[in-house]
């Protein structure tokens, strides 16, 4: 009888402890929904539209077909390779919530102006909010990059 009550105990305290609402969005970023989606056989070095890939310190922007708003690619050589979603993090989705890339930062247009690291996910100084860029994973076989999230 001890060890029923013990483990409906633990499993009443197991069950209570979790928290998990699929209403907020990926990672419990309540701003930025879920999107199922897969690159497989896209992105290829090779092409003439991917081939800054191949070369450290650059990046390829992906449109709304993938991910939300679309998605960044950053390639650090090697095999590092970082993808994230363009939708501000910290802000509801709207016309400028979307992130425009310019060198190494994702900046959107709200009135203020978040910025973010394409190579980090992280927020910029001075960027209001609570969140860095939903990341996204990323495979590299060979010359065929494949960014998914599932």
């Amino acid at each position: 009888m001890k060890k029923i009550l013990l483990f409906l105990s633990i499993a009443t305290i197991s069950l209570l402890s979790c928290n998990k609402n699929d209403d907020d969005g990926i990672r419990g970023n309540p701003n930025i929904p879920n999107a199922v989606f897969d690159t497989q056989g896209l992105i290829n070095t090779n092409l003439p539209q991917f081939n800054q890939l191949q070369f450290p310190g650059n990046y390829v922007v992906l449109n709304n077909n993938y991910g939300i708003n679309g998605l960044v690619v950053y390639y650090s050589g090697g095999e590092q390779y970082s993808a994230f979603e363009l939708s501000d993090p910290n802000h509801q989705l709207n016309s400028c919530s979307l992130l425009t890339v310019d060198g190494v930062f994702a900046t959107c247009s709200c009135d203020d102006g978040n910025a973010y690291n394409i190579i980090t996910g992280s927020p910029k100084q001075g960027t209001q909010g609570q969140y860095g860029l939903t990341r996204y994973f990323v495979e590299a076989n060979g010359n065929i990059i494949r960014v998914y999230n599932n």
